[in-house]
């Protein structure tokens, strides 16, 4: 059974959901699943997005070190071209759940769209910003998706992925313009794709 817009925290044990990267041109998108231990507070957990570089990795550490377990799954870039972004992200969600080493009874997702899982899931609008356990995993799954494109930085020099991380800013698009999409670009993706046929 899925519920959507609650903001009932279930009694027993639950996982918050989220995912990042619904928006690049490039890379993949990554999810995570934590589930907090009630007994290690971890304070200041809040929507990654507002949170400094620095704020997020440090809370990624005491998410990893202080909570009864995360997770993260991730969709590539040729499975998003395959099934769409949404559904994608979906998939990524399912599978950050399901790497999870404890199966909660419960998972708070982010927004309104659930992915299938063996457990009952709720979808909490602006969740990241009101329950804790989506925040958790909103800040682990950016901090993990900014490391592989800072990596991607190297692998696939002059396209600044280590700087806007794959969305559509424009010196992305001027390097699009100049080099044209390189293997993990989304070619579904309108700016993406309309410089494919340009090659």
């Amino acid at each position: 059974m899925i519920r959507r817009h609650t903001l009932i925290l279930p009694s027993g044990l639950y996982a918050g959901v989220d995912e990042v990267g619904r928006g690049p041109l490039a890379g993949p998108v990554i999810a995570a699943a934590v589930i907090l231990d009630k007994l290690k507070e971890i304070k200041g957990l809040r929507d990654s997005k507002l949170l400094s570089e620095q704020a997020r990795t440090e809370l990624a550490g005491e998410i990893r070190e202080r909570s009864l377990c995360w997770a993260t799954g991730r969709a590539e870039t040729g499975e998003i071209d395959t099934m769409n972004i949404l559904q994608a992200s979906l998939l990524a969600m399912q599978r950050a759940v399901e790497s999870l080493d404890i199966m909660p009874e419960y998972a708070l997702v982010d927004g309104p769209h659930c992915p299938r899982l063996a457990c009952r899931v709720d979808g909490v609008i602006k969740g990241d910003q009101r329950v804790g356990a989506i925040s958790a995993a909103s800040i682990l799954a950016k901090v993990t998706r900014d490391a592989e494109m800072i990596a991607m930085d190297a692998t696939y020099p002059g396209y600044g992925f280590a700087r806007h991380k794959g969305y559509p800013t424009r010196e992305h698009i001027r390097a699009l313009d100049v080099l044209g999409p390189c293997d993990i670009h989304r070619r579904s993706f309108n700016p993406v794709k309309l410089r494919c046929r340009q090659t």
